[in-house]
Parts: C-alpha cells; sequence; structure tokens
C-alpha cells in the first residue's frame, strides 16, 4: 500500500530553492556531492521534523538530481515520507541489523549509496563538525579515493537568511511565544505549584494562536528565586510565594522554526533593584533595534546596548543574542562585540538579553526579530514590562 504524504509545511519549490542554493555552495567549493546529517539542515532541506535518536541518518545532496536522496532507519522512513517534499523513491530505508551492531551503523548504507551515486572517487562534502571522529575516519577508509571536503557550516550559513515564506512561519511562532508569555501572566501565581503554572503554559504553547497550532515543543525555561541568577533551569516542585521572581524563557514552534522570547516576572511589587534592571534592560533593548539595518553588524548590535545600560549603571557580561530559525539556534552570527557578520534583509535572531548578576539575581528580556531593509521588526510583541503580578 502506498503511503500518501500529509500537508507540507512549504510548497515543492521552496525547498527546490533551498537545494538550488546549497548546490550553488558545493560547486563553489568543487564538491561533487553533499552528506546532510546535522538536524537542522535536514529539516531546512526536506521539511522532515521528525528525530531518529541516536540512529544515523542523513540527506546526500549530488549535483546529478534534482531531489536529495534520504538515507535513515527503516522504521523511520514513513515519517519522511509522510513529511517531507521528497518523491517516494527518494526516501531510502535501512535494515534494522544496522541497529546495535558493534561492526556497522547507519552511515554505511550512507556509503553504498555514495558508491551506487558513482562519487566515491570524487570531492564529497561531509558535516565534520556533526560526526564523530570514528564516522569521519569511517567515510575516509571505505571511501579512500574520495576528497573530503568540511562543509560544517555550509547549509547553516544558507539557512541565516530566510524566505519571505519561512518569515510568515517565524511571526506564527512568535505569535505563539507570546501566547505563552500572556499565559504566564495568567497563572503565576502565591500558592500554585511551579509544574502546574508549567503545564498550563506549555499546553499554549502546543495549542498555539490565531488558528496556527504549535508543532513541537521547544526548551522552557523557569527560573525562581533565589534562582533567578541562571538562565537554563527547569520548573521546580515548588509552590510560588509572595515576593518571588521569576525569569521564564520559551519559544513557540511551526514545522521546526523557533521564535523566542524571555519575559521577567515579580510576584507582587517588585524590588527598587529590580525596576531599575529593568528600565535599564528596555532602554538597551530599544537601542539596539534602532540600529539594526542591512550594512551594520553583529558587533554593532551589541555595542549599542551595552552602552545603553552602562549609562544606566548596569553591566552585561554575556553575549546579546544570536540567530534563530531551524529548531531555535543557528550556529552562525553571534550578537557580541566583535562579530562583524553584516546584516541583510530577512535574517532573523534572538536579541537575547538575560543579564545574571549575581548567583541569585538576575533579570530576562528578549525578543525575536527580523532585519528588514531598512530596520528591524520584532516579530515577538508582548509588553516589553516587567509583569506585577498582584
Amino acid at each position: 500500500m502506498e503511503i500518501s504524504k500529509g500537508p507540507q509545511a512549504f510548497p515543492r519549490p521552496e525547498y527546490l530553492r533551498r537545494v538550488a542554493a546549497v548546490k550553488a555552495e558545493m560547486t563553489r567549493r568543487g564538491v561533487d556531492a553533499l552528506v546532510v546529517n546535522n538536524s537542522r539542515n535536514v529539516t531546512y532541506l526536506t521539511g522532515c521534523t521528525a528525530r531518529t535518536g541516536i540512529t544515523p541518518q542523513a540527506v546526500v545532496v549530488s549535483m546529478g538530481n534534482e531531489e536529495p536522496t534520504f538515507i535513515m532507519r527503516g522504521l523511520d522512513a514513513p515519517a519522511a515520507i509522510h513529511q517531507s517534499f521528497l518523491d517516494r523513491g527518494r526516501v531510502i530505508g535501512y535494515p534494522e541489523h544496522f541497529i546495535g551492531n558493534p561492526e556497522k551503523d547507519g552511515f554505511d548504507p550512507v556509503i553504498e549509496f555514495l558508491h551506487e551515486l558513482g562519487v566515491a572517487n570524487r570531492s564529497l562534502g561531509l558535516e565534520l563538525g556533526d560526526l564523530s571522529a570514528q564516522t569521519a575516519e569511517k567515510f575516509k577508509r571505505r571511501m579512500p579515493k574520495a576528497k573530503i571536503v568540511d562543509c560544517s557550516k555550509a547549509v547553516a550559513w544558507i539557512r541565516t537568511i530566510k524566505s519571505d515564506l519561512e518569515i510568515e512561519v517565524m511571526r506564527e511562532a512568535a505569535a505563539i511565544a507570546d501566547a505563552g508569555i500572556m499565559r504566564a501572566a495568567e497563572v503565576i501565581r502565591p500558592g500554585v505549584r511551579e509544574a502546574d503554572a508549567m503545564a498550563e503554559i506549555l499546553a499554549t504553547l502546543a495549542r498555539g494562536a490565531n488558528g496556527k497550532p504549535g508543532t513541537d515543543l521547544a526548551n522552557a525555561f523557569f527560573c525562581s528565586s533565589p534562582r533567578t541568577g541562571t538562565c537554563h533551569i527547569r520548573w521546580s516542585e515548588d509552590i510560588i510565594r509572595e515576593g518571588s521572581q521569576i525569569n521564564i524563557e520559551l519559544g513557540g514552534v511551526r514545522h521546526g522554526y523557533v521564535a523566542a522570547i524571555m519575559r521577567t516576572f515579580s510576584v507582587g511589587i517588585a524590588s527598587d533593584r529590580l525596576r531599575r534592571v529593568h528600565e535599564a534592560e528596555v532602554a538597551g533593548l530599544e537601542s539596539a533595534l534602532n540600529v539594526v539595518r542591512p550594512g551594520a553588524t553583529c558587533s554593532d548590535v551589541a555595542n549599542a546596548f551595552y552602552r545603553t545600560i552602562e549609562k544606566h549603571g548596569v553591566k552585561k557580561h554575556t553575549r546579546c543574542g544570536y540567530a534563530i530559525g531551524v529548531d531555535w539556534t543557528e550556529p552562525t552570527a553571534s550578537l557580541q562585540d566583535g562579530d562583524m557578520t553584516e546584516l541583510k534583509p530577512n535574517m532573523t535572531f534572538h536579541l537575547m538579553l538575560g543579564n545574571w548578576i549575581e548567583e541569585d539575581f538576575g533579570y530576562a528580556l528578549s525578543e525575536t526579530f527580523r532585519v528588514t531593509g531598512s530596520g528591524a521588526e520584532a516579530l515577538t510583541l508582548s509588553p516589553r514590562k516587567l509583569f506585577e503580578l498582584t
């Protein structure tokens, strides 16, 4: 029985545009075939958001084929058939005897496919930064005549500039993130368990916003007093108490694309210290967004923030954010002093202004924004306020 495809996140021409961009980069690097195993890049090139856990999977892009070929564990192949734009014949599931086998693994079928493709003695691109040393050695041993080219961030840099269709999906994800923050403002109250409050927030992220459900749950952090001096802590078994502060970071997800947001909540009237930090950070955020434009650099954005908060007597010792898109972070541009990456239209960033000042005191504020032709478009739209829940 032929498996029917489900609805795709983007139309087929959008994926073919991405593949064509990758092939252009392959030509520039002199690569005949590219093996893509980074999960974010797999989603970008195919639309498939299902994960195979620890079992290898790879998308092979070759200059001779319009579509890539997706190779994965046999039991995961139906997910690719349902979710990806690929023709059925371009999805290959390898048999189960490659699982838990000390002699072979899922990269062996990938190498066998490359031999069948006729590129075993040509130039082969690998994402070496995402492969173990043992796997990289396997490619070299089984393809001794191939010229191995490191293409670790080749696809990631292409992903950095979004199409208009991707931007629209990012807006949908941002609306979901906003809904999560506003739900947090409703459910964080004295006497409520942190776990129960977070359950309501996560349910909102799943239900979505504006008729668009969330299609996954990204990392969510709930840092409550006295743990606000750190950033990546989950909710606890504690009961929310009067006088507590809570810093939340979460993301809305649509078809693998994430828009992130951070906000600070005070259960009761905020302290003067927290108010001062909040006012400095909001001023810094606005200064940072005001310098965003094509031709400016990531360093320009970060330093605009640093200069502004220092005028208010506050310092931040960590970076101000990073490129964001498929599965949250994109390992390319970073909003920090010295990163001279030039901003271009339809780049998207998480302007992440969390500031962890002491072990037991910190503050959280962020926006996901898009670089436009003349400035910045904030995709997340929750009020830039210190939420005082009384």
